[in-house]
């Protein structure tokens, strides 16, 4: 295998959109292709045709790329494959390492009580492996498994893994209602596929004793598996809504950049000495399944949003503008322009963990302001008026609105009129704001523009006035 081109997959379920735990999944097999200069290969697993549905399967592709794992091959479907499962099953059929079953469910329903009963592993006892029989109504395909022995495989991350082959009784492969059954359909692909590493979550890790005996039973390679401890929440219990989000859909919708998740999946289960923050080119060149633990990972929310703070303080001004934009719509602004979007997140990067806190922050800069109540009553006050027309005066004749030409106009005014900035700065920035708290003053208004501070002033003085 090891002058084999390493080639992996991932296989969601579309009966629901990727959450945290798939998402590693699909990370950490992404992650030991592009490392290995292998393949990535995605398979939608969209056989439960009752709860898989086109649109979660949209969103687990759009998931999938804007966390930007690309793939070499598929999306391949197992709904479209049943053609191939079946030529799969006539193989076992025919080598006598499968065989079909009559028993009625009724028959197994009744054994299986007797078997507990008992205190007896309520297993299939075996009674159709050796008659012969052929397909008929109500027919499952079994698999005929070794009686006696043991099935050891070497989990990549957990170590050497045994259990009695007396423990696995001969699986169904095909139902009564012609349907694969997920271990066979899984076997097939992996195969067909040229899977040769399998890495998963290790809530998986009872299904691989049986897979290991299909692909024995069809003489096939049996690829690597390494099974990834289980997620869990701060309270470290499994993960679950009960802890906050856990869909990458919903971190996107809360405004969580795609690189900060990725680096938040990384390190559940994975380490790389003291090193928190990695870049995806780093953790393409450091992954290795050795340094993935046998301890669950702890994923945290709140310092998953801490490091998202990181990442967008180091976004340039043009991708930062390009992907606050779509929050900006979603809460009712239009004809935005790409520049003030620009130099509107320019001014709240340092004080944003958020795309979504930065757009709501942002909009006094696209929408329509109200004051806040309790900041006009103390603020925005009568003794004021004659200093704030003086003020919009000023503003009013000034050539240049950039940051170093309106502190220059401030600089003259203040001395004007012989009193500091703390006197006009907070009844100014409710005049722009309509809020207390805000970027610094003159960032402000050379992002609003002129015309809009001098409209938005005047507002203010006429507000006054009318009290």
């Amino acid at each position: 295998m090891n002058n084999t081109q390493i080639v992996t997959r991932f296989p969601p379920s579309p009966t629901g959109t990727l959450h945290i735990g798939g998402a590693r999944t699909a990370l950490f097999n992404w992650l030991f292709a592009r490392h290995n200069n292998g393949k990535f290969v995605l398979r939608i697993e969209d056989t439960d045709r009752v709860r898989s549905t086109q649109s979660n399967t949209e969103v687990i592709i759009g998931s999938m790329k804007w966390l930007g794992l690309d793939w070499d091959e598929g999306p391949y479907f197992q709904s479209q494959r049943s053609k191939i499962y079946d030529e799969y099953i006539q193989k076992l059929l025919s080598t006598g390492n499968a065989y079909y079953c009559h028993c009625s469910k009724e028959e197994l329903d009744r054994k299986r009580a007797e078997a507990l009963a008992k205190g007896l592993k309520p297993k299939y006892d075996g009674k159709c492996r050796d008659l012969g029989l052929g397909d008929a109504p109500g027919a499952v395909v079994r698999l005929r498994s070794p009686l006696t022995g043991t099935t050891t495989f070497k989990d990549l991350v957990k170590g050497v893994i045994s259990i009695d082959n007396s423990e696995l009784d001969d699986l169904i492969l095909k139902r009564s209602d012609g349907s694969i059954t997920y271990n066979m359909a899984v076997v097939v692909d992996d195969s067909s596929m040229g899977i040769n590493y399998v890495i998963r979550g290790d809530d998986h890790i009872n299904n691989t004793p049986r897979q290991i005996l299909i692909y024995k039973a069809l003489n096939r390679p049996i690829p690597g598996f390494a099974h990834l401890p289980m997620i869990l929440g701060p309270d470290r219990k499994p993960l679950s809504k009960r802890h906050g989000a856990t869909s990458v859909l919903a971190f996107k919708e809360m405004g969580i950049l795609p690189e900060a998740l990725l680096n938040s999946l990384a390190r559940l289960g994975w380490s790389y000495g003291d090193k928190e923050k990695f870049s995806t080119q780093e953790l393409i060149e450091l992954f290795s399944l050795e340094h993935v633990g046998k301890a669950s990972g702890i994923f945290n929310v709140e310092k998953l949003i801490d490091l998202n703070s990181k990442y967008i303080m180091e976004m340039d001004g043009d991708r930062l503008a390009d992907s606050l934009t779509p929050f900006l719509e979603a809460l009712g602004c239009s004809h935005l322009s790409r520049e003030k979007v620009k130099g509107a997140a320019i001014t709240l990067q340092k004080r944003s963990k958020t795309l979504l806190d930065m757009a709501k922050d942002s909009l006094f800069y696209f929408k329509d302001i109200t004051y806040d109540e309790k900041a006009d009553e103390k603020f925005l006050t009568i003794d004021l008026i004659d200093t704030l027309e003086d003020l919009l005066t000023d503003l009013q004749g000034a050539m240049d609105f950039s940051q170093a030409e309106l502190e220059k106009i401030f600089v003259n005014f203040l001395e004007k009129h012989q009193i500091k900035l703390k006197k006009i700065a907070q009844p100014l920035r409710i005049s722009l704001t309509g809020k207390t708290f805000s970027p610094g003053i003159f960032e402000i208004m050379e992002v609003l523009g002129k015309d809009m501070v001098i409209k938005r002033l005047s507002d203010a003085i006429s507000h006054i006035k009318n009290k």
